[in-house]
């Protein structure tokens, strides 16, 4: 493993390109990080960099944006990560990920950011509304108790914890352009011929739930483009791009792989076709 990481990292620092420094010696380069949880990250999308328990894939969108924007990259995205993952260490196997903000400094140039699908439970909800039948409500009747939200009041909480994690990228770099990306269409944008019902059992979730799961969607998609402005910092639309391309649609069009992947790539998770998609906004965002 030693001798592959060796390898791995010459490689990198072979290929990396040329950027002019700041006159005087030892004048650090400008650098590109990219902070995120598994939708930056690239889970099951080969090939993969340490800490391997991050399952964070060299084919993910910071690694195919940063060799043409000529900027050398520090990717801490990490599988599961959460908003408090910038500032303490993440436990993953083998690991820990340091805190993601370590990568971070006066002279970073570029910072992508992707964050707060896991502070509202993604994979938690992911399983609680799975469905045997695509009849029913069963995600509703989970999440929505005597007419309230409850996934509405985790996204509130998660806005202010966005906003903390933005300031302190500013801080830390404070000549940084600082790009906040959102999530990419899981659900049909709009209904399909037959209505908003999804398409169960590629994404196993009952027709009725579609509409909700995809508000919920939009809604933390939201939340993320209020943080960016109230802060300053520029959202990347990316489920604006993404609609067509949501995990009910045929490889090869889809971002987003569905419940069975049908090419490398997470469950429900971004693609390679969507990181290169990703890469795409990231470069004309930030050339």
């Amino acid at each position: 493993v030693r001798r592959f990481q060796l390898l791995t990292l010459l490689v990198v620092m072979l290929a990396a390109p040329a950027w002019p420094t700041a006159p005087g010696a030892g004048a650090a380069a400008p650098s590109f990080v990219g902070l995120g949880d598994s939708w930056a990250a690239g889970p099951i999308i080969p090939l993969y960099e340490a800490p391997y328990g991050c399952l964070k894939s060299t084919n993910n969108y910071a690694h195919l944006a940063a060799p043409r924007l000529g900027l050398p990259l520090r990717d801490a995205s990490c599988s599961g990560g959460e908003t408090e993952d910038m500032t303490a260490p993440q436990g993953v196997t083998p690991g820990p990920n340091p805190p993601q903000f370590d990568r971070l400094d006066a002279d970073t140039a570029v910072v992508t950011l992707l964050v707060g699908g896991n502070d509202i439970g993604f994979s938690s909800i992911a399983q609680g509304c799975a469905s045997p039948t695509p009849l029913g409500q069963p995600c509703q009747d989970r999440y929505i108790v005597n007419g309230h939200d409850t996934l509405q009041d985790r996204i509130d909480a998660t806005g202010p914890l966005v906003g903390e994690v933005i300031e302190g990228i500013k801080t830390r770099s404070p000549n940084a352009a600082i790009f906040v990306l959102n999530y990419a269409a899981i659900f049909p944008h709009t209904p399909g011929p037959l209505g908003d019902i999804g398409c169960y059992p590629q994404i196993p979730v009952a027709h009725a739930d579609v509409p909700y799961l995809r508000s919920v969607q939009v809604r933390l998609n939201d939340m993320l483009a209020t943080q960016a402005a109230a802060h300053g910092v520029q959202l990347i639309d990316v489920y604006a791009a993404s609609v067509g391309h949501d995990a009910c649609q045929p490889p090869g069009l889809r971002w987003i792989e569905p419940a069975v992947p049908a090419s490398p790539a997470a469950p429900v998770h971004p693609n390679l076709v969507g990181m290169l998609a990703m890469a795409d906004l990231v470069v004309a965002a930030a050339s």
